[in-house]
């Protein structure tokens, strides 16, 4: 796999930005959809729904920052950058999504 030299400084720093929120974001939907929820409608346990799904939201919103600002600096098409946007929704989908990205900014390779 190419090193982070291999692309501009700006744009390893926002690639780095990027993998760190995609996996937070990832976590907190897990926590949120497996935990959170269940527990919440499954077993009428709301309190912890209450905490997790703000600072999920929250999580998101620097997470489209971050995925917007790698977009930008490694020159995104629109199409590629609305689905790196919508990672962040789906169960499982921002792991996939972080790796893919991740290989394709740092070969050099248009997404």
């Amino acid at each position: 796999m190419a090193t982070d030299t291999t692309v501009p400084s700006r744009t390893a720093t926002a690639l780095k930005r990027y993998t760190v929120m995609a996996y937070t974001v990832g976590v907190m939907l897990l926590v949120l959809v497996f935990v959170a929820i269940p527990l919440k409608y499954g077993f009428d346990v709301p309190e912890v729904s209450r905490i997790v799904s703000p600072v999920h939201g929250f999580l998101y919103i620097v997470y489209l920052l971050a995925a917007f600002d790698l977009a930008l600096k490694a020159r995104f098409t629109a199409k590629g950058t609305a689905l790196v946007l919508l990672a962040g929704v789906v169960p499982f989908v921002s792991f996939w999504a972080e790796r893919r990205v991740s290989r394709r900014v740092l070969a050099g390779q248009p997404l």
